[in-house]
């Protein structure tokens, strides 16, 4: 499964002394990214194609309070995939120092051609990118994002 280290810092926490919200999204968005930079697909090569990301919508369920200076790992899994790709479900795990469950994160999302505004299917190397990611156990195939 794809994951990534990082520690809840200062500028992580809210009033409450718990990580914020925002945070934990900041960090989904971070490791969705440092996948797709690792499977070849750097801000350069989208930039390149015309071509991003967009979500759509984040969903965020809690279940343990993270603390400053606390390490965590955040895994990301393929949850769902329409069969060209047009549309996607990214789930996100943030797990705390003894790996249990801190929150999940599912962001549904898809391309979005820079030029036109549009919804579209991503490049076949996009896609088999795609392909290599684990899937959650709940993973469903989504209808296309494209107008036929």
């Amino acid at each position: 499964m794809y994951s990534k280290p990082f520690i809840a810092g200062w500028g992580d926490m809210d009033s409450n002394a718990h990580m914020r919200n925002t945070a934990f999204l900041d960090r989904a968005a971070d490791v969705r990214m440092m996948f797709f930079a690792d499977s070849g697909f750097e801000m350069k090569a989208f930039a390149e194609r015309r071509l991003g990301p967009v979500i759509a919508r984040d969903e965020i369920t809690y279940f343990r309070e993270i603390g400053l200076l606390q390490p965590i790992t955040v895994t990301l899994q393929l949850a769902g995939l329409a069969a060209d790709g047009s549309r996607f479900l990214m789930r996100n795990d943030i797990l705390g120092p003894t790996g249990k469950l801190c929150a999940r994160i599912d962001s549904s999302g898809g391309w979005l051609d820079l030029a036109t505004r549009k919804l579209v299917a991503p490049p076949a190397e996009l896609l088999a990118a795609l392909a290599t990611l684990a899937r959650s156990e709940d993973f469903a195939e989504l209808p296309s994002s494209l107008k036929t």
